[in-house]
This record gives C-alpha cells, structure tokens and sequence, in this order.
C-alpha cells in the first residue's frame, strides 16, 4: 500500500488526481536532474565514510524503490546490498552491530513509526543513516542523520506514482554520485538527460488505455521482470492491486520458472518487463515458456516481441534507467483499468495516505 500523506487535491472525476500525478513526472525527472547540488553532498559524505554494506527499509511502492536501490547498489557500488525486515527491531527487538553500514530509509510520507525506529535504533548501533523522503520534515527525516528530500510534490491520489519514480532516479543519482566520490559522470548526465523527453514520449502512448477492456473481467494478473525490471514488476502488481482491487501477482522471471508457471494459462494476463541488457535477455527463456503456456502476454520494454496481446513500447535506454520509464505505462494501464472496472483510483476503499505499522 501507498504510504504517503499529503493533502488531497483530487477533482471531482474519478481518477483525474491520479491523471495529474502520472502526468507531473516529466517535469519531476527534469527538477531532480538540474538540480543535483543536495544530492552530490551526501553522496560525497557516504563515500567518504566508506560503508562496507548497505541497508534498505521501506513499506509499500517505497519498499519496491528500495529493491531497485539494491541491484543499483551491489552491481554499480560493489557493495552487499538488501532489504531490512522492520519487524526484527520493532517487534522482537533485535539490536544488530550495524557499525559500517549504511542504513537508508525510503518512505514517501517518513511518517511510518517503525521506519522511524529502524533508522533510530541503526543510528544507536553504529549505523550511518540516511532518509530518502517526499516529506523534509518528516518523523524520519528527523531522525536519520542524512536526508534527501524527493521533491515531488503533493501527491493527490492514494496510489504513488510519481513519488515512486522520484525515489527511483533519487537513489540512482545517489549511487552515481557515489561511484564519483560526489559529481554524477558527465556521461552518465547525458544519458539521464533524455530521461524526461522520453517519459513524455511513454506517456503519450495510447495503447494502456487502449487495451484496459481487454482485461476489464480478469481475476487475476501475473508480473514478471529480472535484475533491475523486478522493482518494476512488484510496483506494477501493487498498483492493480490497490486500485482495481485485483489479485496480481509479482514473480522474478527466474521464480516464476520454479513452479507459478503452473498458473498461467489464456486466462491469466501476463505483464511482462523485458529490457534490453543482461535481465531482458534472461527474460527470453521465460518468454518462451509462457508462450508455450499459451499465456495473454503483455510485454513491456523496447524490443520488438511477438506474438504477444500487446507491447507498451519504451525508448531502448541504459537498463538502470528502464525503470523510470517502464513504469509509466503501467500506471497508465492501472489507471485506466480501474476506470472500465468502475472504480476510483484516486481514493481506493480502505487505503489512507499513510499507512501506521509497527
């Protein structure tokens, strides 16, 4: 679930909060690449503190921010990478040496109480602690020792969207930073540059809309991605989940292999995130599989790929950015999905902005 709190904002036509979220992030990824000067000092001073492994915590669309910061982490840095369980220190009370480790809580909100204690109690055992938060002041900003702030903005419907890709291309700036002891590579910056063009680009395509009627009566959905398009995949899955109430189901595509497979069938919508690196050429054999399946096969990515039920197309990029643009028309699809099944997006029943665990 979605964990942010900010005011409403939303219109009186179902989904147009969460139409006018999707469509701000553009000009987000434009915003986060020009100014860059926050961002290049933290990412000097974890450098300089030469942490010898990295921790995430996070819930919700800002836990599948986090596992992308992990693959960026361990295949960019080098660096032991993964995923806190908050559940350890809050209620079994684990307090683990955490000296040279960094320890990064994501939450779109800051405003989760055991986020807040995880980032605590990691800074008591040694930890450096950094906040990667929509909300400055925030409980966890607070908190942590470092912070960086997303710059989003308000976000008016329940379900993120444009929170989770700021948190994505914040934490690649963070590791790109870091791998240059502070400065982002100049190569890197030309490439990342082209980020918000083609994010227009993703979200002119008609085709999410499109093909929501396709799937309009389905009980069920699978998402599939490896290496860095996983994150994208678990996002996908959640975003149906909340706002079309559908059963959707994320796999690694190594995973699905080890036995979910069983379950695919013409019945069962498949989205599949192919890129074009090393993960979209693994993807490949599980293509096959699902083909063999006789799966309604979605893929999403920049490569042509038939015989499928449709493609949402993306710019053929550098695969660490594939994430902020292969979301993009899943959300749309989400969207529009929810909107041919009745529902609103922008307030889905039972879900708040911030969600209180602990």
């Amino acid at each position: 679930m979605s964990e942010h709190e900010t005011d409403h904002g939303v219109g009186s036509e179902p989904g147009s909060g969460m139409i006018a979220d999707i469509a701000e992030q553009p000009a987000i990824y434009e915003n986060l690449l020009t100014d860059r000067a926050e961002v290049s000092r933290i990412a000097a001073e974890i450098a300089r503190r030469r942490p010898r492994h990295v921790l995430f915590t996070a819930r919700g669309t800002s836990d599948h921010a986090a596992l992308y910061g992990t693959y960026l982490t361990e295949i960019r840095l080098g660096i032991p990478a993964g995923l806190v369980s908050p559940s350890t220190i809050t209620v079994y009370g684990a307090r683990p040496d955490l000296r040279d480790c960094l320890v990064v809580g994501v939450s779109q909100s800051g405003g989760s109480p055991d986020l807040g204690e995880v980032v605590r109690v990691a800074r008591e055992r040694g930890a450096t602690t950094l906040a990667i938060t929509n909300a400055p002041d925030s409980p966890l900003a607070q908190v942590a020792e470092l912070s960086l702030d997303v710059r989003a903005g308000t976000e008016r419907a329940v379900a993120a969207t444009k929170t989770y890709t700021a948190e994505l291309l914040t934490l690649l700036l963070l590791v790109e930073g870091w791998r240059g002891d502070g400065p982002v590579d100049p190569d890197e910056l030309r490439a990342l540059a082209a980020l918000p063009a083609h994010a227009a680009t993703v979200l002119a395509d008609p085709t999410p809309t499109a093909i929501a009627d396709r799937y309009r009566f389905a009980e069920r959905v699978v998402t599939t991605g490896r290496g860095y398009a996983y994150a994208t995949a678990r996002e996908a899955a959640l975003k149906l989940m909340e706002t079309s109430y559908l059963a959707a189901l994320a796999f690694s595509g190594a995973d699905l292999l080890h036995g979910p497979l069983a379950m695919t069938d013409a019945d069962v919508p498949v989205l599949a995130v192919v890129g074009s690196g090393p993960a979209g050429e693994a993807m490949q054999d599980v293509l096959a599989r699902l083909r063999e399946r006789r799966a309604d096969l979605v893929v999403v990515g920049p490569q042509p790929s038939a015989p499928v039920a449709a493609q949402l197309r993306t710019p053929a990029v550098d695969e660490r950015h594939a994430p902020l643009l292969d979301i993009l028309g899943l959300q749309r699809l989400a969207l529009a999905l929810a909107l041919a099944r009745g529902e609103n997006p922008d307030t889905p029943r039972g879900l708040r902005k911030v969600t209180a665990t602990r």
